[in-house]
């Protein structure tokens, strides 16, 4: 009997120990940094796979976008491609995927755009992107959500060499007139786009309000600060506008955990949140302020730690 006894406490103690040590160890997370971060919580890669001689086909995206491929669309070097092709893309309908993907709505000339929605697409052979120019376009189908207009915009990913993202006018792709100004048919914006890559449906927002330039201070910044999609760097700044789905990126290096928006770029007057978030060495840090821009304004968030939960759930609140 004692020695059953013994036994008997002697296995109680080792599950007690084994759980409490379970208990006492956190998992690991895997993301480490701002471009882990994006990878995690971002859009997410959409892959479909197609063959040229089943062309025309047309693409059911996740949330709502179509995308029709023509026959004789794709070369690579220059050369038709036929056979099989991957079609990679990304979908960023709301406020948080442009956030959570490291993405933004800045116009090439710093002036804050209101997103309606933009896309990525890449065509590949064999693991390699055929040729951006495309010999006939792509049809686009994006969900208006009840606005009436929009305008078409490709992204540009190494802006003024710093490897900074913004939006400008398309050119003409392989012959092509690249369509513009498109309006909403039974709530979809339906157009052609000549060329892979970013491609976007925004309006200029409060253009006619006069323009100031605001920098920000990064307070207890634990790195520097983040490219597109988190690629170098580990912090990003943006200033979300109430009511409208503006995601502004303020990125221009102005000193020490310093940035500013483009020159003379943001509207006086507009109303909205300013937010900063940084991912280092697998830990989180969060700020967010309520401001209305003023002129020449400075302003400065103070970044605490927090968690992936908590970064996620206030972007995700963002949305409109």
């Amino acid at each position: 009997m004692k020695k059953l006894n013994f036994a008997t406490a002697l296995l109680v103690a080792v599950i007690g120990f084994t759980a409490c040590k379970k208990e006492r160890t956190r998992p690991v997370s895997s993301v480490k940094n701002a471009k882990d971060f994006t990878e995690k919580l971002g859009s997410p890669k959409q892959t479909f796979s197609v063959k040229t001689s089943e062309l025309p086909k047309t693409l059911s995206l996740a949330n709502g976008t179509r995308i029709t491929i023509q026959p004789n669309s794709f070369t690579m070097d220059g050369h038709a491609v036929t056979g099989d092709v991957t079609i990679e893309a990304y979908e960023m309908l709301t406020r948080s995927a442009i956030i959570l993907s490291g993405t933004n709505t800045n116009h090439i000339s710093g002036s804050p755009l209101i997103s309606q929605g933009f896309i990525f697409v890449d065509a590949k052979v064999d693991g390699k992107s055929v040729d951006r120019m495309l010999q006939k376009p792509l049809t686009i189908k994006i969900p208006a959500k009840g606005q009436p207009f929009t305008q078409i915009w490709e992204g540009v990913e190494n802006v003024a060499d710093n490897n900074q993202f913004a939006w400008a006018a398309p050119g003409d792709a392989a012959g092509q007139n690249q369509q513009r100004d498109v309006k909403a048919v039974e709530d979809d914006f339906v157009f052609d786009f000549g060329k892979l890559g970013w491609v976007n449906c925004d309006i200029f927002y409060n253009s006619s309000a006069p323009k100031t330039t605001v920098r920000v201070t990064v307070l207890n910044n634990p790195g520097t600060m983040a490219t597109f999609r988190g690629f170098s760097g580990e912090t990003f700044v943006f200033f979300c506008a109430t009511g409208d789905n503006v995601v502004a990126q303020i990125y221009t290096p102005d000193g020490a955990n310093k940035v500013k928006s483009y020159d003379n770029s943001m509207p006086i007057g507009s109303v909205g949140k300013l937010i900063a978030f940084s991912i280092k060495d697998g830990k989180y840090y969060f700020a967010k302020k309520d401001i209305t821009i003023t002129a020449d304004m400075n302003e400065s968030l103070s970044l605490t730690e927090s968690t992936e939960a908590t970064v996620q759930a206030e972007i995700t609140a963002l949305d409109l």
